[in-house]
């Protein structure tokens, strides 16, 4: 039985490992703000993400460390947000490192999530760890200051992984739900020009590839956790409209997305920004996908139970929908990101 930390797991990801890990037998503590009152098979302990305290003493003897603490980017990216977006995720990561420096038994392994979307938009080829190239603008700068506060902590013998994770799906969590509702509401159709790429993993890959490199000592570094097949928009898109038999879906312009994103008090990057993503180190090292293709992995996504049936909207009535329920299907968003 392995003694696993997650910091800041009380969001859909940390929920998705912490269910993982303690249903193989693994003991589970979570670091957060606010420890869950209900009986929970993972343990709960209270923490600032900014100073040392009681939680460190939990950290002792522990196997991996996994740090999942960040402010959510879907926001408006206004400067009191930018400051704390930016704050929480290298706060945390430095008093993460102060913690292990003061270990008698540190863990030997420490999991640091990052972003791909480190990289540049690439609308011209995929972006890996050997040869892609950092981008520019808010979202890589915080991508940045985040590795740099992780890579620059001093914890000799404690091995270091930085997560570049590309979108996650999987059934009833994350950005899926807001993607089937669209598609269900006559809203599936592309986004902007439909050019731009979607890097995904599903959530059984996020496991299996995390436990193969918590296995594989000889790992360290920067890794992409991205399906090695990504697609453009538009053509995933296609594959929500076809999982959920939906022949027609109205495209989002660029100039309806931006007002959309205004209401739902977000930004358009999160959409719009190309994100080509290579696993090239993963495959490397000889990890090998199980859910390689978007066909699949949206199948995976869909509810255990087949909704009840809704007639296709001709696109009068997408175009009213649209207008009237935009703002709920953006909420739903905001809740399950």
């Amino acid at each position: 039985m392995a003694k696993i930390i997650i910091a800041g797991g009380s969001g859909f990801i940390g929920q998705l490992l912490s269910q993982h890990f303690t249903g193989k037998g693994d003991e589970v503590i979570l670091l957060t703000r606010k420890p869950s009152a209900r009986q929970t098979p993972a343990r709960h302990v209270q923490w600032d993400a900014t100073h040392l305290g009681p939680w460190v003493q939990h950290l002792e003897k522990a196997d991996v460390l996994i740090n999942l603490t960040g402010k959510s980017v879907n926001c408006r990216y206004t400067q009191k947000n930018r400051r704390a977006i930016i704050s929480s995720r290298v706060n945390a990561t430095q008093v993460l490192g102060e913690a292990v420096r003061q270990l008698q038994s540190p863990p030997p392994l420490w999991v640091n999530a990052a972003s791909a979307t480190i990289y540049r938009h690439a609308l011209d080829g995929p972006q890996d760890e050997l040869t892609g190239e950092v981008g520019t603008g808010f979202s890589v700068e915080v991508c940045t200051k985040w590795e740099n506060a992780f890579y620059s902590q001093h914890t000799p013998g404690t091995r270091k992984i930085g997560l570049r994770l590309a979108i996650v799906l999987a059934q009833g969590g994350g950005v899926m739900p807001y993607y089937l509702n669209l598609a269900r509401f006559g809203l599936g159709g592309r986004q902007g020009n439909g050019l731009q790429c979607f890097s995904w993993i599903h959530a059984q890959d996020l496991i299996n590839s995390l436990e193969f490199l918590i296995q594989h000592e000889e790992l360290e570094g920067d890794f992409n956790l991205a399906a090695p097949r990504p697609v453009p928009n538009h053509l995933f898109m296609q594959t929500v409209r076809n999982a959920l038999g939906r022949g027609f879906g109205l495209r989002a312009r660029k100039w309806m997305l931006e007002v959309g994103a205004w209401l739902l008090r977000t930004e358009t990057e999160l959409l719009l920004k190309s994100r080509w993503v290579a696993p090239a180190r993963l495959l490397q090292a000889g990890y090998r996908f199980q859910v390689d293709t978007i066909e699949e992995a949206v199948a995976l996504c869909l509810p255990p139970k087949a909704a009840p049936v809704l007639e296709p909207f001709s696109e009068k009535q997408a175009r009213n929908a649209q207008s009237g329920s935009f703002q709920g299907l953006g909420q739903r968003f905001q809740q399950q990101a």
